[in-house]
């Protein structure tokens, strides 16, 4: 990316982002983001608590993402310079409520490595059954430690390779799934309503307290909005690309799990839940299918790893330089890699007990607790700076400035109250924590609060 110099009113020149990006630039990026195969990592557990209505759960979280990527893009529009729940909610209602998305945020920042090292494991055991999952751990976390200690991080070539063999992949089991299912149950077996309703099996409760955990296949999709002052017309296209990336999840997602119930109705069979997916591509694909996938999610999770453990590591670092957590030590730097060396350890060390000691839905439904708080945040900001505040000159416009925004707070809000019980209080825990950190930096809130923003880490 340039950065061509202009000269402010002072005549002192300074650096300006250039605005290359095309809308599709920006939905590549958020479906990288994302990734395709994240249906994958939710499969077994959301078809077992749906009682076999997963394809349900990934349209049902799809409506809320679809509203809620709405209000990201008109927040981005009216603040093109910020990119993330936390700047979003500070500017469009209060400050102290944007600490509390941004504490949020860092919630999922911290526990994003030790969930691609807890399901990355998974995935490596599913290749080589007879690794032990604490040696695996430790393969897996120590691995992207050290790759993170010397600088080293995945390249937008390497994103690209790792998405083409995810296409590959994923549209070789579309290819095997429909010749399978069509083998034994005629082409009009392709075309059923069993994965939507089937009579005396469709509890609402059941199905909402999935789609809480299935909702996890939409995270990252507002990375889009990190973008916005390197799009072409921002106003325009960051709401575009994130409305096209939740979509094209849900509905690309909706395939797979739709085609993976046809394939494996019984999910009550499945030898393994967490790696449920991997099972049902060796049963339409063989081995050769099962280990691909299992390969394939292995990479994934590796290059996830690697990005989120240096973006946890860099907001902590950020925070320490701020005084909202201690300087010493997180805001050293290495001498000579000038990496948060310290942060990155502990991330590492975080990641690999973590993973003794946290199960793969409780992870997930943590990380859904932080990113859906902030997700109603921003529903709410809308409502705030575009209806009552009236932010920027525009006409008020109820459908875009109320409805669209509160149905997606709403639906957020159901997403949230629908998580585990575990997941509640730890991240009630979390929150209250953040709130003392809040006191003590605003002298029990008689000071601005100052914190670091996630986005700005990446």
């Amino acid at each position: 990316m340039s950065l061509p110099a202009a000269e402010s009113t002072s005549g002192v020149p300074v650096q300006r982002l250039r605005r290359v990006l095309t809308p599709w630039d920006l939905i590549f990026y958020g479906i990288v983001a994302v990734t395709p195969s994240a249906p994958a990592t939710v499969y077994g557990l959301a078809e077992q608590k749906s009682g076999g209505y997963v394809v349900v759960t990934i349209l049902a979280a799809m409506v809320a993402m679809v509203l809620t990527a709405i209000s990201y893009g008109r927040m981005a529009a009216l603040y093109p310079s910020a990119g993330s729940a936390y700047a979003y909610v500070s500017r469009g209602i209060h400050p102290y409520l944007g600490f509390v998305a941004g504490w949020a945020m860092l919630l999922d920042y911290i526990l994003n490595p030790l969930f691609c090292v807890l399901y990355g494991t998974l995935s490596l055991q599913r290749a080589l059954p007879i690794l032990p999952f604490p040696i695996g751990a430790l393969l897996f976390a120590g691995g992207i430690t050290l790759l993170n200690l010397r600088g080293i991080r995945s390249t937008a070539r390497a994103n690209q390779a790792l998405l083409v063999f995810m296409g590959i992949v994923l549209f070789s089991f579309i290819v095997l799934a429909i010749r399978y299912i069509a083998a034994r149950h005629g082409v009009l077996g392709l075309f059923s309503t069993q994965p939507f309703y089937r009579p005396g099996t469709f509890h609402v409760r059941a199905i909402a307290s999935a789609t809480s955990f299935a909702a996890l296949t939409y995270l990252g999709f507002d990375a889009v909005t990190t973008m916005a002052e390197d799009v072409k017309n921002p106003r325009r296209n960051v709401m575009l690309a994130a409305v096209v990336v939740c979509l094209f999840t849900g509905l690309f997602g909706g395939l797979l799990v739709y085609l993976g119930h046809l394939a494996w109705p019984d999910y009550h069979t499945f030898s393994n839940v967490d790696t449920a997916f991997i099972d049902v591509t060796g049963r339409v694909g063989g081995r050769l299918l099962l280990d691909a996938t299992a390969i394939l999610l292995v990479v994934a999770n590796i290059g996830a790893g690697l990005t989120t453990q240096v973006g946890a590591a860099r907001l902590l670092y950020g925070m320490g330089k701020e005084n909202v957590i201690p300087a010493y030590p997180f805001s050293r730097l290495h001498p000579t890699r000038n990496t948060p060396h310290f942060n990155i350890i502990l991330l590492g060390v975080l990641a690999f007990i973590g993973a003794q000691l946290i199960s793969y839905e409780l992870a997930a439904e943590l990380l859904n607790f932080g990113a859906f708080l902030g997700f109603m945040g921003v529903n709410l900001a809308v409502i705030w700076d575009f209806w009552i505040r009236r932010t920027g000159e525009r006409k008020r416009n109820f459908i875009f400035d109320v409805i669209l925004p509160f149905f997606g707070f709403l639906f957020c809000s159901v997403i949230w109250i629908g998580l585990g019980t575990p997941a509640k209080i730890a991240g009630s825990l979390w929150l209250f924590i953040g709130f003392f950190v809040l006191a003590r930096q605003t002298a029990w809130f008689r000071r601005p609060v100052v914190m670091s923003d996630p986005s700005t880490y990446e």
